[in-house]
């Protein structure tokens, strides 16, 4: 007599799909998702060369990176060495960071965060500085394309919340100027001048256009916190 041939129930089946459809749910919520901040190049490229000629692209439009992103600089003396334990915090709800040596505020500006994918929130550490990196990500069939060549002063960072392979940053940001607005695609947007002075100071000190991270040359920590702006 043959044997009756078992079924995996229809249930289970139901009941897999539900939970997948809601693992998928909470993770877009919470920004846990897979997709990383530049759906292109994410953190592929760690070259951190100056590349001429490239044409850059914002939103559709056209932009030129300033030939003064070619300008070489050294770490030493932009804000003077401490021995005290620095911290970058970037207040979301008020689109602002603060860099602290001990409990000494040594320098806040505006920023630009996620507009069109969540910044996310959480503790992290920057594990590689870019002296300049290139970026492309967004849609462009819905105008969210870019492609951008020479982005200065990129400090990619990770955490429990985003992995390094993510490609989530803090960088100066030539293509626009409306900062303490949301206007990125995930990363911290910081004006150029500002990206230069917390580049120089925070660690992992500047060996080079690139450097990684250590144990003998740790990353500065950062807590980004809050809502953005509707």
């Amino acid at each position: 007599m043959a044997k009756r041939r078992s079924h995996f129930p229809l249930s289970w089946i139901v009941v897999g799909c539900f939970i997948f459809i809601v693992v998928l749910l909470f993770n877009k919520l919470t920004g846990k998702s897979s997709v990383c901040a530049n759906s292109i190049t994410c953190a592929k490229d760690l070259s951190a060369t100056y590349q001429y000629g490239k044409n850059n692209v914002f939103m559709g439009k056209d932009v030129n990176s300033p030939d003064y992103i070619a300008d070489n600089y050294i770490s030493s003396g932009v804000l003077g060495e401490t021995s005290e334990k620095k911290h970058i915090y970037v207040d979301l709800q008020r689109q602002s960071l603060s860099a602290f040596a001990g409990d000494k505020k040594v320098m806040e500006f505006p920023i630009s965060s996620g507009k069109w994918f969540p910044t996310p929130t959480g503790e992290f550490k920057i594990w590689i500085k870019l002296r300049y990196a290139h970026m492309s990500g967004g849609n462009p069939a819905d105008g969210t394309y870019y492609n951008l060549y020479n982005i200065p002063y990129t400090m990619f960072y990770s955490g429990p919340n985003a992995s390094a392979g993510r490609g989530f940053s803090l960088h100066g940001a030539y293509w626009h100027n409306n900062f303490g607005y949301p206007m990125s695609h995930g990363c911290v947007n910081i004006r150029p001048e500002d990206a230069k002075k917390l580049y120089y100071w925070a660690g992992p000190e500047s060996t080079g256009d690139t450097t990684n991270a250590s144990d003998t040359n740790p990353g500065t920590a950062i807590t980004i916190f809050g809502q953005p702006p509707t």
